[in-house]
C-alpha cells in the first residue's frame, strides 16, 4: 500500500491516468471498496427491516449514508470519478476507464459523452484507436 501514497491527492486536483497506472491502482481500489461493502452490508439488511419514518430507520439510513461519503471520499483523494455506488472512473484525459464492483479487473472503457450502459471492452477500444494511454 505504501507504493500507492504518492496518488493521494486532493479531490479537486485533476488526475489523468495512463492504463498502466489505473492497473497498479486498482488493487487498492478493490480493497477500499470490498471493506466499504462488507461494512454496508449490515445495514442494508437492517433497513430492509424497519419502519421508514421510525428513529432506527434515521439512525440506520445515517450509518449508510456516512460508508458511502467515506468511500466516495476516499476514492476522489485517489483522483478517481465516482459515477455510482461502487462505480468509478479513471480518467485517460479522453475518456474513462470503467471499473464497477466486483469486477477483477480495468476491462471497459467509455468515452465523456457516453457511460456505464454504453462501456465498451477495454481491448476492444485499444486495437480500434491505438490510444496514447494505452502504451
Amino acid at each position: 500500500m505504501t507504493a500507492a501514497i504518492w496518488q493521494i491527492g486532493s479531490p479537486t486536483d485533476p488526475r489523468v491516468f495512463t492504463l498502466a497506472e489505473a492497473e497498479a491502482l486498482l488493487p487498492l481500489v478493490r480493497r477500499i471498496t470490498q471493506v466499504a461493502y462488507q461494512e454496508l452490508e449490515p445495514v442494508r439488511r437492517l433497513l430492509s427491516t424497519l419502519s421508514p419514518g421510525s428513529a432506527a430507520f434515521y439512525e440506520a439510513e445515517e450509518g449508510y449514508e456516512g460508508i458511502v461519503k467515506r468511500w466516495v471520499a476516499k476514492m476522489e483523494r485517489l483522483g478517481l470519478v465516482v459515477k455510482g455506488l461502487w462505480l468509478v472512473n479513471f480518467d485517460t484525459g479522453d475518456g474513462y476507464l470503467c471499473w464497477r464492483f466486483p469486477e477483477l479487473r480495468l476491462a471497459y472503457y467509455h468515452n465523456y459523452s457516453e457511460d456505464f450502459a454504453t462501456r465498451r471492452p477495454l481491448r476492444e477500444v485499444i486495437e480500434e484507436l491505438d490510444p496514447d494511454w494505452a502504451c
